[in-house]
């Protein structure tokens, strides 16, 4: 029962957009010269941490983690693709020839004989021609001869320092020049990586290397022409199965056996290249599937493929990136302002967390391209705004709710003292009609108690039970009217009311009674036995705000409900119960544990009063049983005791039960019960 309370909250609560406004701009306004520059300077390094984390090296290791994510998780899984086919180079091919650097050419030579004869679209040739070997003029007869537009790899060492030397590029530049008029051309292999050895990017276009391969190979596609933004992989359908179909080069050196693989290569674009243990392997997004590098050959053709598919994903808006990174940090800022508790909290971090944590993978499904989307920086610059902007409103705010809580927390709920503390015009110090539920209490027989134990022992135990009362009063989110004696007055609807505080002052009065049960099972060794702890339950209207003197006031509540609420406790010890309410509190509580207990006439009191006892551990069959009976009476009213009698042979230890029986015996058709 008690733990419900805590995830509610005021139906007033934090969530708006202008009171989080107006808080903010109260904090800029008590903040000192000294904190609040220092509150701008770190809500701007948060900003630009949310703009820029792709170039912060603490960060940028997570932004590429992040966007390999996003790129793995939008890859469309694919069947073999039909229009690009790779011939490699392999292991096998190298034992083969009995030669592995370099590549044996005279293979190629005849390879590319038998291929061109076939009829492909365009052929790609990822080998660098850097060295001379006793097949070049093969080679090179064989390249000049194509019909088929082919592509030669190019480097240059400017672009490649590491990869090829100055003679190597002479012989290369020669190599190139022998096949000038014919339709094998050079092309740039340069792969653009990062520092991680990751290939995520289009190489950048540079006036000092022919055009990169790809393009090279599908020159009709001028969309391409100047992209350097990220590569689109994609996954196969069948992990049995690779996107791009492979074929071992020492395939097509015969003219039968290649023959034979016409319809794999016919109208193709074809890539010919190395897929070599430990050579020219590059980490891709993919590798989070895979588990392995791929092979250059394979991220060529997925460059193409890219192209032929047109997928070129759309830069995103410097000034969206920009208004994004400000989102985020005023999200963060505004959000440790919100004084919600529980489960609206929970909501709320739920709903930025989904909205800061799902917006990039939604611009990636969206096809846009997030590899410079800074969604690490965007978390990192949320948690500094938040702590920040949190770190700054604790410190002008601890003098403030010191004052609140002495001022308010002694019959004031926390939450209500904070919100008045926000929003001081919202408790009214003048008298104003509201309606609200009241709660009354009382413990039984503790006045004769009294007489018999040392008067330090009463005050001991009264304390005690006062403040078990009063914490389920502030729990519940009541406010404290007064003591009387041992009586405890609370009610729920000022000075601020909320949507649920009929279920709050239900829940509080049974928990009160639970509360009071506890301490009479708790009493120290020696006392005499303590009564029980009766309540009632009423909502109604009442005259709400300060009354007294000059020197002296009080917050509290007068009117025809308080004294209802008073009544309706006393009745509990003629009516066996001890938690009774009125149908008005009954209706408004949103519960469905109550059981009819009949209608009364209240001492003082000339008009009746339809009662309900709360039963939640009851068998639901059973209290609806009740009901029936209740309506059975204006037609049946014998048939209506006969049923009700049986009822309670069942519940045989349910005084309650045993007087709502005895009092409809007593009572005429239509009539009601009068409670001296």
């Amino acid at each position: 029962m008690a733990d419900e309370p805590s995830a509610q909250n005021n139906g007033n609560s934090g969530l708006s957009l202008p009171r989080l406004w107006k808080r903010l701009t109260r904090l800029i306004n008590e903040l000192g010269k000294g904190r609040l520059l220092i509150t701008v300077l770190m809500l701007i390094v948060a900003i630009l941490i949310a703009q820029y984390s792709w170039s912060v090296p603490l960060s940028q290791s997570a932004e590429r983690s992040l966007y390999d994510i996003r790129q793995v998780n939008g890859a469309p899984l694919v069947d073999q693709d039909p229009r690009i086919v790779m011939i490699v180079y392999n292991d096998d091919t190298l034992i083969g020839a009995k030669k592995r650097s370099p590549l044996d050419r005279g293979i190629l030579a005849r390879a590319l004989a038998n291929i061109d004869e076939i009829g492909p679209k365009a052929i790609g040739i990822d080998i660098l021609f850097d060295q001379p070997q006793d097949e070049d003029e093969q080679l090179v007869s064989a390249l000049r001869s194509m019909r088929t537009p082919t592509r030669l790899a190019y480097a240059e060492t400017g672009a490649n320092e590491l990869t090829i030397r100055h003679a190597q590029q002479a012989f290369l530049d020669t190599f190139i020049s022998r096949l000038v008029g014919s339709n094998a051309a050079p092309a740039s292999i340069r792969f653009q990586t990062d520092d991680d050895n990751v290939a995520r990017s289009w190489p950048e276009v540079r006036p000092d290397l022919p055009e990169f391969l790809p393009r090279a190979m599908l020159p009709s596609d001028q969309s391409f022409k100047t992209y350097d933004g990220s590569i689109s992989f994609r996954l196969p359908r069948d992990p049995q199965r690779q996107v791009f179909a492979s074929y071992p080069i020492d395939l097509f050196t015969d003219p039968a056996t290649a023959s034979a693989f016409a319809d794999q290569i016919k109208g193709k674009y074809v890539l010919i290249g190395g897929d070599i243990v430990d050579t020219d392997l590059f980490d891709t997004p993919v590798n989070l599937i895979t588990q392995k590098p791929m092979i250059g050959l394979e991220v060529l053709a997925s460059t193409l493929a890219q192209m032929l598919d047109h997928r070129q994903p759309r830069q995103i808006p410097p000034a969206l990136l920009w208004g994004l990174a400000i989102t985020v940090v005023l999200a963060g800022g505004l959000t440790s302002l919100m004084e919600t508790r529980g489960t609206r909290t929970a909501l709320n971090f739920a709903a930025q967390i989904i909205l800061i944590g799902g917006l990039p993978f939604w611009l990636h499904a969206s096809g846009y391209d997030t590899q410079t989307l800074p969604a690490f920086g965007w978390v990192i610059g949320w948690i500094i705004a938040f702590s920040t902007v949190g770190t700054a409103a604790r410190q002008v705010g601890s003098q403030q709710r010191k004052f609140a809580q002495s001022a308010l927390g002694k019959y004031l709920p926390r939450d209500i003292a904070n919100e008045i503390l926000n929003e001081p015009d919202r408790l009214a110090l003048h008298g104003e009609k509201r309606e609200i539920f009241v709660i009354f209490t009382d413990l039984e027989g503790f006045t004769q108690l009294s007489h018999q134990i040392e008067p330090e022992m009463v005050a001991t135990l009264l304390n005690r039970y006062l403040d078990m009362l009063c914490n389920v009063v502030l729990e519940y989110g009541g406010t404290i009217d007064k003591f009387v004696g041992d009586a405890v007055v609370a009610f729920w609807g000022a000075p601020i009311s909320r949507p649920d505080d009929g279920e709050r002052a239900a829940r509080a009065a049974y928990a009160m009674w639970q509360a009071g049960e506890e301490f009479r099972n708790t009493a120290p060794p020696g006392v005499p036995p303590i009564g029980k702890t009766r309540v009632g339950l009423h909502y109604g209207e009442a005259v709400i705000g300060n009354f007294g003197g000059e020197g002296r006031i009080q917050y509290t509540a007068l009117g025809d409900s308080m004294n209802t609420a008073s009544r309706l406790e006393s009745a509990n010890k003629k009516l066996e119960t001890n938690m009774i309410a009125s149908r008005e509190a009954m209706e408004r509580s949103g519960l469905d544990w109550w059981r009819p207990m009949g209608l009364v006439q209240l001492r003082g009191r000339a008009k009746p009063v339809e009662i309900f006892e709360p039963a939640p551990d009851m068998d639901p069959s059973d209290a609806r049983h009740i009901q029936s009976i209740f309506d059975m009476l204006k037609t049946n009213h014998d048939g209506a005791k006969k049923a009700l009698a049986e009822l309670v042979k069942k519940h045989i230890d349910d005084k309650a039960l045993a007087n709502l029986l005895h009092r409809i015996q007593v009572t005429e058709p239509g009539g009601f019960y009068v409670v001296d």
